[in-house]
C-alpha cells in the first residue's frame, strides 16, 4: 500500500489498494469534521479516481471512532470555505465520482457526514454506526443533498421522520430498510468495504461505469423512454473490446483481462 500525494496528508490520507482508492478523513480529534482542507483534498482524490484507469472504486471512511460529525463549525465561523467549487461540500456531495463509491462507517455519521454517505453508492457499517441529520434542531436544513437524497434511499415516511425530527437511525435499522449493504462488527466496516470494492474492481470498468450512470440518471426517466435513453450508455458497452473479452474468457474458463475499451 502506497501513500498518494492527493490532498493535504494531515487532514485526508489517500492510498491505493489495487484498483481501490481509499480516502481516510484524518481528523479524529475533531470527530473528522469537514474544513476547507478536507473538502479540497477529497475533491482532488475523486479527480484522481475519475482520471486514473487503473483505479476502479473509491472507499471513504473516517479515522477513529467517528465517521464524520459534519461541518467544522469552528472553521466555518472563522470564514473558511468548506466546499469545493466543483464538487461541493466535503469535495463530494454535488459531484461524486463517476466510478462506484463505498462509505465505510464506524460510529456517528451526522449532518454533512451523513450527506457524504448519501453521496456514495454503497455503505458498510459497524454495528454501532449511527446516521442522522440533526439540522432542524439547530434551525438549519440538510442542504448538502440530505433533503432530496434521503427520500430516494429510504421509504418516504421514514426519511421524513429522520429529516423532520433530527433523530438518528442505527445501522441495523438502516440495513433493514436497504440503506446499508453490510453490517459488521465494530471496527470491520473498512475491511468489508474493501472486500466489496475489490469484487467490483474485478469487473469490466466500462460496464460498471455505464451501469452506475444509468441506475442514477434513470430515476426521473419516464418508463416509456427508459429503453431508448439507456441505449446511448449501454450500446457502447456491448460493442466494446471488453465485451468480446468477457465472452472469450467465459468460453476459455479463465479470468478476463479488461482493456476498458
Amino acid at each position: 500500500m502506497s501513500a498518494d500525494a492527493a490532498g493535504a496528508a494531515e487532514d485526508v490520507v489517500v492510498r491505493r489498494e489495487g484498483g481501490v482508492l481509499v480516502l481516510t478523513i484524518n481528523r479524529p480529534a475533531q470527530r473528522n469534521a469537514i474544513n476547507g482542507a478536507v473538502s479540497q483534498a477529497v475533491a482532488a482524490a475523486l479527480d484522481l479516481l475519475d482520471t486514473t484507469a487503473e483505479l476502479r472504486v473509491g472507499v471513504i471512511h473516517g479515522e477513529g471512532p467517528t465517521f464524520c460529525a459534519g461541518m467544522d463549525l469552528t472553521a466555518f465561523a472563522a470564514g473558511e470555505v468548506t466546499r469545493d467549487p466543483v464538487r461541493g461540500f466535503a469535495g463530494i456531495v454535488e459531484k461524486p465520482s463517476a466510478k462506484p463509491l463505498i462509505a465505510a462507517v464506524e460510529g456517528w455519521a451526522l449532518g454533512g457526514g451523513f450527506e457524504i454517505v448519501l453521496a456514495c453508492d454503497m455503505v458498510t457499517a459497524g454495528e454501532g454506526a449511527r446516521f442522522g441529520l440533526p439540522e432542524v434542531k439547530r434551525g438549519l436544513a440538510a442542504r448538502g443533498g440530505g433533503v432530496f437524497r434521503l427520500p430516494r434511499r429510504l421509504p418516504r415516511a421514514i426519511a421524513m421522520e429522520l429529516l423532520l425530527t433530527g433523530e438518528p437511525m442505527g445501522a441495523a435499522r438502516a440495513a433493514e430498510l436497504g440503506m446499508v449493504n453490510r453490517v459488521v462488527e465494530d471496527g470491520a466496516a473498512l475491511a468489508a468495504a474493501l472486500e466489496l470494492g475489490r469484487t467490483i474492481a474485478a469487473n469490466a470498468p466500462m460496464s460498471v461505469r455505464a451501469s452506475k450512470r444509468v441506475a442514477l440518471d434513470s430515476a426521473d426517466w419516464p418508463e416509456a423512454e427508459c429503453f431508448a435513453r439507456q441505449r446511448e450508455h449501454l450500446e457502447p458497452v456491448f460493442a466494446s473490446e471488453d465485451a468480446a473479452e468477457g465472452v472469450a474468457a467465459f468460453k476459455e474458463r479463465r479470468d478476463p483481462v479488461w482493456s476498458d475499451r
